[in-house]
């Protein structure tokens, strides 16, 4: 059974949390408006109030209208479907670079992002801070709630109060991971923390390293309090693999967020080392890791954490959901609607040129289990010929024959169902794999972070027996590059929320060293200034906190 649907929601439910795009202020005139004799009575209110934190990484709120689509959001004054988490992050780190193109430019603030020409008022920029800002009120409100004055008020045993200590430690977690994606998108968050009181206007700003400081403090802090690794165990519970894992993306991005010489690639060795030693697998079937049974199909012991999707009661238009929508073609062709179990959207996202030509060679498929592109239009109709695709978009984006389409997502079980809902997918976002923390590693390793070299080339060749089925796609000692390693965070995590990150890592995303279709806007790709590595702080956020600062450039 999927984690929320055994944690109840109660504490979004309430009602009490919303988010105004003017203030970001939650509206609790008090915290003792959360009465103990209201909400907090048994074990099962503590877990759905923890399950509130979790939920907003899926959900944009509770309500629903009568045929069950999502309805009322919790962050007012900003599109539903666009201030949904996984959509928001998503839109920023694949369509923002080389993997992807949204089709339909007119839609509010798509262009701008997928043409590096963003500025404060866009909705994307804007409603991804909401989302994590609230996500981090929603875990601080959830430990104002549990501590040990509070417990001992209500009388709680002292069995469950030990039980509640990793449901504090998880939360702290959950507010690290959104801390962490503050960091790496903006630069700066809002900080507050538990010990402040409620609402998050005018409260002090925190940036660069101390904002690093704080997520890293935090996750070794209550690492002993979290549950252990058990793979196919708890699953899409934070354990100490998920605060390993956002400890190694710190580490790896280290110099990108405290400047060059700062590096912690032996620190990223290090931890990655460990969480490959906790017990996690990968599961033999690489696209399992992405179909509407991958939370008991094996992809369990890959996935490290997931962000839940489920067409019974999780819903909404965004996560998984979206991207199998949008992968689909124009009616007639594949990948059509029932081959991917849904219904709806078409032909939202396309591959960007660059991004094709790392599984396709003289235009010739690369014998590799990861691509998933669709290079020909197949009609189900045999009298309608099979036409092939241009590699190239275009520059009418609506011309949906053009540009290749990836099936990579999917509403179909690995047994051959379809998911329970053809609107809202079973599908999990897999936000955290086992296979990142190999290449994680590799990368840290020719970055002089310690290590083994054959550990290093035995990782990345794993991934690629399992991508090609036998020891032919395995790469030599002197292949094993920084260059290679790139590439093949790419062919391996594409579509997953890592590309943007990966390209400045790099040092490809800004400039004109490595241009994409329609980077800086022009149709065969431009260099942009070095400002747009980070993006800025909402304009509207920075008039109702004047504590925010802005980043260079904007």
């Amino acid at each position: 059974m999927k984690l929320y649907n055994i944690f109840l929601y109660a504490f979004l439910s309430i009602g009490i949390f919303t988010s105004c795009e003017k203030d970001l202020d939650i509206k609790l005139e008090d915290d003792d408006d959360l009465l103990a004799n209201d909400v907090f009575n048994t074990r099962d209110d503590y877990r759905s109030a923890l399950g509130g934190v979790y939920a907003n990484l899926s959900l944009i709120g509770l309500d629903v209208n009568a045929d069950g689509r999502p309805d009322t959001a919790n962050l007012e004054g900003i599109d539903d479907g666009t201030s949904q988490y996984i959509r928001g992050l998503f839109s920023m780190q694949n369509v923002s670079t080389d993997e992807v193109i949204w089709s339909y430019e007119n839609d509010p603030g798509i262009r701008d992002i997928q043409r590096n020409s963003w500025d404060d008022n866009n909705v994307f920029v804007l409603s991804f801070f909401s989302r994590a800002s609230f996500q981090i009120s929603l875990a601080n409100e959830f430990l104002r709630q549990t501590t040990d004055g509070k417990l001992d008020s209500r009388g709680v045993s002292a069995d469950l109060k030990s039980e509640i200590q990793t449901f504090r430690a998880e939360a702290r977690v959950l507010r690290a991971l959104s801390y962490y994606h503050l960091l790496d998108l903006y630069g700066r968050a809002p900080f507050a923390t538990e010990n402040d009181a409620v609402g998050f206007t005018r409260v002090p700003e925190i940036k660069g390293e101390a904002l690093f400081n704080y997520i890293e403090e935090e996750l070794l802090a209550v690492e002993s309090q979290l549950l252990d690794v058990n793979p196919g165990q708890n699953y899409a519970r934070v354990n100490k693999g998920v605060a390993k894992m956002i400890l190694a993306k710190i580490y790896l991005n280290a110099e990108v967020y405290l400047g060059k010489g700062k590096d912690r690639y032996t620190d990223c060795l290090q931890v990655c080392q460990e969480i490959i030693n906790s017990g996690y697998s990968l599961n033999p079937n690489y696209l399992n890791n992405f179909n509407a049974d991958n939370d008991t199909n094996g992809a369990q012991n890959e996935i490290i954490f997931p962000v839940v999707g489920d067409g019974s009661s999780v819903r909404n238009f965004g996560g998984a959901s979206l991207i199998i929508q949008g992968e689909q073609n124009a009616a007639g062709f594949e990948p059509t609607p029932a081959s991917l179990g849904v219904e709806g959207f078409t032909t939202l996202y396309r591959a960007r040129k660059q991004f094709s030509e790392k599984f396709v060679s003289n235009l010739l498929f690369v014998n590799d289990s990861r691509n998933t592109l669709v290079t020909q239009d197949v009609s189900t109709d045999p009298t309608v010929a099979t036409v092939d695709r241009p590699i190239e978009i275009g520059t009418d984006f609506t011309d949906f024959s053009k540009g290749y389409l990836v099936t990579k997502y999917s509403n179909i079980k690995s047994t051959g169902q379809p998911g329970s809902n053809v609107t809202f997918a079973d599908t999990d976002f897999p936000m955290f794999r086992l296979a990142d923390v190999y290449l994680m590693y590799a990368e840290a390793h020719l970055k002089n972070g310690g290590g083994d070299r054959a550990a290093a080339l035995g990782y990345i060749n794993a991934l690629r027996e399992r991508a090609f089925g036998n020891p032919s796609g395995n790469i030599t000692d002197t292949e094993l590059t920084l260059d290679f390693i790139l590439d093949e965070r790419s062919r391996e995590l594409y579509w997953e929320a890592h590309r943007r990150q990966d390209l400045i890592r790099h040092d490809k995303y800004t400039g004109g060293a490595y241009n994409w279709r329609y980077k800086g806007g022009t149709p065969n790709g431009s260099a942009i200034s070095d400002n747009f590595k980070l993006f800025p702080v909402p304009a509207s956020s920075r008039a109702a906190n004047p504590n925010l600062g802005q980043n260079p450039g904007f």
